[in-house]
């Protein structure tokens, strides 16, 4: 039976929550059957295997640094990891350990974002979720506007700028956001998730704050205009070629917005498996917005050459009746189990189409030619001979 290796971890502010993720997945595919290989990426950049990192008890101990220095720690042999990726100890005679197909569980940058799945990509193995240029367009938020408006997708006002804009036009920059976008803005980070580093700015004097605490987290930032009678909306779709969709997701929050406490941390967090206190399934909106939507997350799916798995956010004026699309994200940030489960497809179920649309990508890309016979070479080769003679 073909390994399944779930990383997890990696240099982000969203460490913990792919920790929680990478479990959750993994419980999943044991209970199926599948052998797993937790591969957990640390903060310092090395990699660690073990059957133990694949129980929440692990980590949720006060000294599991400690443990995890006494736990084997691995490099990927480059020259064996060819259609899968070989994993072996730094110990002398240490043993090989083999990836078949991969389940990245990585929220946020180096992982989320394209990263690992350009590892993937060059060791050619199977992998679950989006590809390399779909994962690194959405997780940029910036990017993804800029996508929307090319593809008249409609999404509210915005206005982005650097640090290095920051520092050499506050004034001008600060100008412009009051002179085009209406209160409330929202502060964001252009490329983290999980609500990190986020603020609904409601006066304009807590504008300035804002952005410097959004910019201690991203070197790029969005400010994007409030949506009033505001409906948080969420429609989630699975599949490669053929996307399916879940149904509409209406989340309600106590704080501001759909906070990191709320998504976590509150009475056991929304995103953990307490979804019930703040989420309704189906929303409450009519027929025709329903239907709406879910063409669009489809559109957008697929405009965005998504695979796998993506979840489409949406804020819905619900007085106006207007439809702006908001985020996209991709594996992991998207699993959404509870909405699914809603949709009537169980998590084992949900797992299992995951591995399915990761094994059939992968075959319709080994029918793609990737070799092409040139005589460019020998062309080259006998113009700098005919030069030579020349001269």
């Amino acid at each position: 039976m073909k390994n399944v290796g779930v990383f997890f971890g990696s240099k982000t502010p969203e460490h913990d929550v792919s920790i929680i993720t990478a479990q959750t997945i993994i419980s999943g595919l044991k209970k199926m059957g599948y052998n797993i290989v937790p591969v957990y990426l640390s903060k310092e950049g090395e990699w660690y295997i073990d059957k133990k990192l694949g129980t929440i008890k692990f980590f949720v101990t006060d000294n599991y640094e400690s443990l995890l220095k006494k736990t084997d720690r691995y490099y990927i042999d480059l020259e064996k990891s060819v259609g899968k990726i070989v994993f072996k100890s730094k110990k002398l005679l240490g043993k090989e350990i083999t990836v078949d197909i991969a389940f990245p569980a990585f929220h946020g940058i180096n992982g989320e974002d394209g990263t690992i799945q350009g590892l993937f990509e060059i060791f050619n193995i199977p992998y679950v979720g989006c590809g390399v240029a779909s994962s690194a367009i959405t997780m940029d938020k910036v990017l993804t506007k800029q996508f929307y408006i090319s593809n008249d997708i409609p999404t509210t006002k915005f206005i982005n700028f650097n640090n290095d804009d920051w520092k050499t036009k506050k004034d001008e920059l600060l100008k412009n956001i009051k002179d085009n976008l209406t209160l409330p803005f929202f502060i964001k980070p252009a490329r983290l998730g999980s609500s990190i580093g986020i603020a609904k700015v409601k006066k304009i004097e807590e504008l300035k704050f804002a952005i410097e605490v959004a910019l201690h987290y991203d070197a790029k930032i969005l400010v994007e205009e409030g949506v009033t009678n505001l409906k948080d909306l969420t429609c989630c779709v699975i599949g490669n070629q053929e996307p399916i969709t879940s149904e509409i997701q209406e989340s309600s929050f106590g704080d501001e917005f759909f906070s990191y406490d709320e998504k976590y941390l509150n009475d056991g967090g929304a995103q953990l498996g307490n979804a019930q206190k703040s989420i309704i399934i189906p929303a409450n909106i009519d027929a025709d917005v329903t239907k709406k939507i879910k063409d669009l997350s489809a559109q957008v799916y697929k405009a965005l050459d998504c695979s796998g798995i993506a979840r489409v956010d949406f804020l819905y004026n619900s007085v106006e009746k207007k439809i702006f699309v908001n985020e996209v994200n991709t594996l992991p940030g998207t699993l959404y189990h509870h909405l699914w489960k809603a949709s009537g497809l169980e998590f084992d179920g949900l797992l299992k189409k995951l591995v399915q649309y990761a094994e059939e990508k992968y075959e319709e890309k080994k029918a793609i030619k990737y070799n092409f016979e040139s005589s460019l070479l020998k062309m080259t080769k006998s113009i700098k001979l005919q030069q030579k003679i020349d001269h």
